[in-house]
């Protein structure tokens, strides 16, 4: 098997933290209505994307009722939506949409993870849960490094774990740590760190972060990474 696709099967199976097993469990249980007839993934949701990426995006954790849903990172919810068409627009990937694991979407050169892989109440995983998840992120990003050139960390809570991860997998990050901000660039040692507003709704729907200002983003870190398909 695959060196990434055996940790992507480890991690499926991963049931360290109490509260986040019973959470994804019980939302996998009782669905919502528009849902009904979904069977739930309810597991931890793995990496998305080829083994070779030379651009990785983080987010934050998957949402109850989209990866925990589908078993597929940032698919069938409205963050996703956004994300993907975003991918799609700046041609990093093969179709503007991601409803379900098994509707072809493929991204060239791209990987999307996150630093806690299960979905947390309220959106909120608690520090100690991002802490018992980093080994998972720390792991992938090791199998990243041959090819990842950049990475584009969505949102704050998403920085303050890729921090320490990209520093335990290898990478020499500064001290005092790099502050996150939207557009915030920090070059490391063969890798361009790239800080973007996060794709939930509330920065959406306010216009915090407009579809522009995502795209700009995931351009600029995709000529960083050197994908010739971004344009």
């Amino acid at each position: 098997m695959d060196v990434l696709a055996d940790l992507d099967q480890r991690v499926a199976g991963c049931r360290a933290c109490p509260r986040l097993v019973a959470w994804r469990e019980e939302v996998a249980r009782t669905k919502r209505a528009a849902f009904a007839d979904w069977t739930y993934w309810g597991r931890p949701v793995p990496g998305f994307g080829p083994g070779d990426a030379r651009l990785l995006v983080v987010g934050l954790a998957p949402a109850a009722h989209g990866g925990n849903r589908t078993g597929r990172m940032f698919t069938g919810d409205r963050s996703g939506d956004v994300l993907y068409q975003a991918l799609y627009d700046v041609g990093l990937a093969s179709q503007p949409s991601s409803v379900s694991a098994d509707d072809g979407l493929e991204l060239y050169g791209v990987r999307v993870t996150a630093p806690v892989h299960c979905a947390p109440p309220a959106n909120k995983p608690t520090p100690g849960e991002r802490d018992t998840c980093r080994p998972w992120l720390v792991q992938e990003l090791r199998l990243l490094r041959p090819t990842v050139r950049a990475v584009v960390v969505l949102g704050a809570f998403g920085w303050q774990a890729t921090l320490p991860a990209l520093a335990e997998a290898g990478w020499n990050v500064p001290r005092p740590r790099p502050v996150f901000g939207h557009g915030v660039r920090v070059p490391l040692d063969g890798l361009d760190l790239f800080g973007c507003f996060h794709v939930s709704q509330r920065n959406t729907f306010t216009g915090r972060l407009t579809p522009a200002m995502l795209r700009d983003v995931l351009r600029t870190a995709a000529g960083a990474a050197g994908l010739s398909r971004a344009n």
